[in-house]
Order: C-alpha cells, then sequence, then structure tokens
C-alpha cells in the first residue's frame, strides 16, 4: 500500500486529489536502473565508516539490505547453538555465529550459524566460501518468509550443502538438502521438518545426534 500526503489546500478538492493519487501512481510504475555493488564496494564503504558498528546489514545481489532486528527467542535460539554445537563437534569443525559468508561477487549474507571445515588461519585472509561451508542455520521469526524465499534459494545456487531453518513462528526446524539449480533458480530436492521430540543429524556428521528440543524455545 503506498500513503500519499497532500498538501491542505489540496485536500478537500476531490478531482485534484484524484488527479495527483494518478499521477504518482504512474510514478511508482516506471521502471528505474538500480546501481549494484561489489563485495569489494561493500566492504570498502564499512572501512570508511558508513556503516555504524552496530548497524546489522548484509549483501545480497548487490543491494545491501537491512536484518531483521533480534527479539529475545531468536537470541535464545542463538545462544544455545553457539553453546551446543562447539561441545557436539568436539574440534571437528569451526563454528562461526552472523559471520559474512561470501557466495559469489555481489552476495555476503550473514547467517545465524555456519558450520566450516577447519582452516589454521580460521579464515582469517578472507571470509568463508562456500566449498568451506559443512551446513548453514538460520533462526527465524520476522525474518521467516525472508529467509524462505531470498537466502534459501541463494544458499543453494551456491552450493551449499545443507541449510536449518529454526522457525521459532511454528516452533519446528527445516532442513534443506541437496542444491540445484534450475532455470536460475536455486532449489533445494529435499525439505524435511522436525518438531520437539525429533532428533537430527547434519549430513556432515552422520554420527552426531542434535535434539531439536535443544534448538528451540
Amino acid at each position: 500500500m503506498i500513503t500519499f500526503l497532500l498538501h491542505p489546500k489540496y485536500s478537500k478538492d476531490v478531482r485534484k486529489v484524484k488527479k495527483i493519487i494518478g499521477i504518482c501512481e504512474k510514478l511508482t510504475q516506471i521502471p528505474f536502473l538500480v546501481r549494484r555493488i561489489s563485495i569489494a564496494e561493500y566492504h570498502k564503504m564499512g572501512e570508511i565508516g558508513i556503516f555504524k558498528e552496530d548497524e546489522r546489514v548484509e549483501l545480497i545481489d548487490g543491494i545491501i539490505g537491512e536484518m531483521s532486528p533480534k527479539g529475545s527467542k531468536h537470541t535464545a535460539s542463538v545462544r544455545r547453538l553457539t553453546n551446543l554445537l562447539p561441545q557436539l563437534l568436539n574440534g571437528k569443525a569451526l563454528v562461526s555465529i552472523q559471520d559474512p559468508i561470501v557466495l559469489g561477487d555481489d552476495t555476503e549474507p550473514e547467517p545465524d550459524v555456519a558450520v566450516m571445515k577447519i582452516r589454521d588461519d580460521a579464515y582469517a585472509s578472507a571470509h568463508p566460501r562456500p566449498d568451506d561451508v559443512l551446513f548453514l542455520i538460520e533462526v527465524a521469526d520476522t525474518s521467516l518468509e525472508y529467509d524462505r524465499e531470498v537466502k534459501i534459494p541463494r544458499y543453494a545456487a551456491a552450493g551449499i550443502p545443507e541449510v536449518w531453518i529454526v522457525n521459532l513462528v511454528e516452533n519446528l526446524i527445516e532442513v534443506y538438502r541437496e542444491p540445484f539449480v534450475t532455470s536460475g533458480m536455486g532449489r533445494y530436492r529435499i525439505r524435511m521438518v522436525f518438531v520437539e521430540g525429533d532428533t537430527l543429524t547434519p549430513q556432515a556428521f552422520p554420527d552426531l545426534k542434535i535434539e531439536a528440543n535443544l534448538v528451540l524455545v
């Protein structure tokens, strides 16, 4: 829905109001070019202080987007994963919390949790890329639609082998596996749902058992 603010002198003239609204609606339908930026430009903007230190943004398809505010349940779930995964993995992988993953020249999301291959420099030389990722976890409440419709296809297109969405809206965990690309769109062939009482096992760690109850809040 679009809201138009009119000068008071026009507000009582119905014909003029309709005419102005008509013009404004036509303007919103005119196509325009978007100047997309690269990851290098995005990083430069951060270096020169364009973003505030506590500003939560990420780069998707060359467009800088603000990330949803973190609610208490979202924070609690991420905190549980932060404490749980390193204990269960016991040095078999690196666990990164809300840090960048480079998916391409113009896309650098910051998933809530990334479980990655071990590297001696802990990725000090460069952010992780899809080949470094074992599985990702997004914790979603207000961001649920965005995670499903925007981030999941891009993770699939980049070849991320497994993604979990901790769906706090419906109190379940969605697991996506086997990425593929069709008609230029990334998708996952497998989508599984886990609820309280279920146990999850990441593909990369077949001996690992994670109780859904320990993740959901």
